[in-house]
């Protein structure tokens, strides 16, 4: 459920780096940098786990909120790093958005830190997207697609930015624009879904799909533009596939002129429609995808999700979908080239063309998966990078988890350590991963010797596995996770301890089926979907708990600063006892000693 207020979560800034010197280094040193054998990693503290004869370095620390990255030829990588409202608590790092990293004493680390573009006194947000072709380095800034020309040997542009493409829309639950630029310059970018679903009411219970979706004209799918051309203006014209809620990674393989590009799938189909989902449901549909583009394809949203279960394409409750069984006008649309577990949310993905690793992972997809928020009550998943090998245009098997570990102790939005958020291929072969918590880099390179590589791997889980046990992690009372661990939280006047205890239960999921901790985090400290509770400014009552109890009750159908909205009593079915139990839980929240 989101609980909206205006409480910011109290997150110190970053710490401010060190004034950098003039890169001494010659384009030479650099490419001999990027080119030279891979050795033993320099340090084991990635804290990745990663299949036999593989390393990682953190080639990176502290950067900002890093986004999706792109390395040159000379091993420059270059980062996009982002603020806008998914990171409203935490305040973006000083200096440009734009991050140039080189490592220039082949240590596996950056010893070159560079800071360009725009910043937020000049107006910027940054954004998600980045890319090279040819002479020139591109990155998404606010509504816009810009240009940078990288003179021969240098870091960093030296000139002013031009801009590409202009207009892009910034509103709604998806406001980022990822791109993709193909050998011929060809630029496809993501203009992903301003809703859940297309729903009269986004992300309200039991609303229905507008007929039609408005938001086809101008959302939801790949636009196609040209990468060498100035001042281009975004518009319906340009539009090169539909039905994409939500295309954030881009495999481009340049020798088969293919284009991948990762879907996520929509969220709360058993929060807004109890009457045809199981409670388990909402954590195991629909399934994330792979998509293979092709021009003026369709690939169904928003009538239409993947059931990994039935391996087909469904029709969605909103568009008159009966829980599962009705395909309707589903059957004419295109499905993924591959499935993986719902909520796994595909922020990046990369084409691996390079021969460094071993035989088993060329001709594949490498996936960085941020991590989930909608299996609440059960255990998230993702937080990982998969590697997805492929047969012709088809999965050739099963993923596998190939990088773990990012999260640390607990997978979950708001307690996660490190979220995978960007996938880049050196010219060494070099895995690049970026990590959008902490802007942490990370540096994978293989370091055994000969075999096809992949002889003890991880297999993803099953798209159609059950929702599994309540998670034990989401399950954990504040009292023993917060600082004041052992506090016995208050009770408001007009209740009782055990009503607290109820609503204990119920915001963790054990009673209910609320998902509660989903949006606000297993100790209610919040996450980028949903506000802290453990404060005591409010926007939507005087905080009381029949205030509190007529906001869960009444839901959030418009928040007025965080981007999820909150259908009614969360889209659990609670009775009025519930709401009165879990309404003391969160005023407790708030008023703990030292509060």
């Amino acid at each position: 459920m989101v609980v909206c207020r205006s409480g910011l979560a109290r997150v110190s800034l970053f710490a401010v780096l060190g004034a950098l010197g003039v890169l001494a280094s010659s384009l030479a040193n650099l490419a001999a940098a990027a080119t030279s054998p891979a050795s033993a990693c320099p340090s084991d503290a990635s804290g990745l786990n990663l299949p036999p004869g593989f390393c990682a370095s953190i080639f990176a620390d502290d950067v900002g909120h890093a986004r999706h990255l792109v390395v040159s030829e000379n091993g420059v990588v270059y980062v996009n790093t982002w603020s806008g409202r998914y990171y409203a608590n935490k305040p973006p790092h000083e200096g440009g958005f734009l991050v140039a990293l080189a490592d220039t004493k082949h240590t596996g680390k950056a010893d070159v830190v560079q800071r360009f573009g725009e910043t937020v006194a000049t107006g910027g947000a940054g954004g998600s997207g980045i890319g090279l072709y040819k002479t020139w380095l591109y990155a998404e800034l606010n509504d816009k697609i810009v240009r940078y020309e990288l003179p021969a040997g240098a870091v960093v542009p030296t000139g002013p930015s031009q801009t590409i493409v202009s207009g892009l829309p910034l509103t709604g639950d998806h406001p980022m624009h990822p791109f993709a630029i193909d050998s011929t310059g060809a630029l496809y970018v993501d203009v992903a879904t301003a809703t859940n679903a297309c729903q009269i009411k986004n992300r309200t219970l039991k609303s229905p799909g507008a007929q039609p979706c408005a938001e086809l004209k101008k959302r939801g799918g790949i636009w196609r533009f040209d990468a060498t051309k100035t001042d281009q203006v975004f518009s319906s014209s340009q539009r090169y596939a539909t039905g994409i809620r939500n295309g954030e990674g881009f495999g481009v393989d340049t020798a088969g002129h293919r284009i991948f590009v990762t879907q996520h799938g929509r969220d709360q189909l058993h929060a807004n429609w109890p009457d045809l989902y199981k409670a388990e449901e909402e954590a195991t549909l629909p399934a994330e995808e792979v998509l293979l583009l092709t021009q003026g394809g369709d690939y169904g949203w928003p009538e239409c999700y993947f059931d990994a279960g039935q391996k087909k394409l469904v029709q969605a409750p909103e568009y008159g979908g009966d829980g599962g069984k009705a395909v309707g006008p589903c059957a004419s649309k295109l499905a993924p080239v591959a499935a993986y577990p719902a909520h796994w949310a595909p922020n990046a993905m990369v084409f691996y063309d390079k021969t460094s690793f071993p035989a088993h992972y060329q001709k594949g997809l490498f996936i960085a998966f941020h991590g989930s928020w909608d299996r609440a009550p059960y255990g998230q998943q993702g937080y990982n990078v998969v590697f997805q090998a492929l047969s012709g245009d088809k999965a050739a098997a099963k993923c596998e988890i190939f990088a773990d570990g990012f999260a640390g102790a607990m997978k979950a939005p708001g307690a996660a350590e490190h979220r995978p958020s960007g996938l880049a291929v050196g010219p060494d072969g070099a895995l690049y991963v970026a990590d959008d918590v902490r802007g942490r880099i990370y540096r994978i390179v293989y370091t055994g010797s000969g075999g096809s590589g992949g002889g003890r791997v991880t297999a993803c889980p099953d798209a159609a596995a059950g929702a599994g046990p309540v998670s034990a992690d989401s399950a954990k009372p504040p009292e023993g996770t917060n600082p004041d661990a052992g506090a016995t939280l208050p009770v408001p006047s007009g209740a009782t301890a055990a009503q607290v205890a109820l609503g204990n239960r119920i915001f963790h999921g054990d009673i209910g089926g609320a998902s509660c901790t989903g949006c606000h985090g297993s100790d209610g400290s919040g996450t980028p979907l949903g506000p802290n509770l453990a404060d005591k400014e409010w926007l939507w009552s005087d905080g009381s708990m029949d205030g509190i109890a007529a906001t869960i009750t009444q839901g959030v159908a418009q928040p007025k600063q965080y981007r999820a909205p909150m259908p009614a009593m969360g889209g659990a079915s609670l009775t009025p006892d519930q709401v009165k139990a879990l309404a003391a839980y969160v005023w407790g929240l708030s008023h703990r000693p030292g509060k």
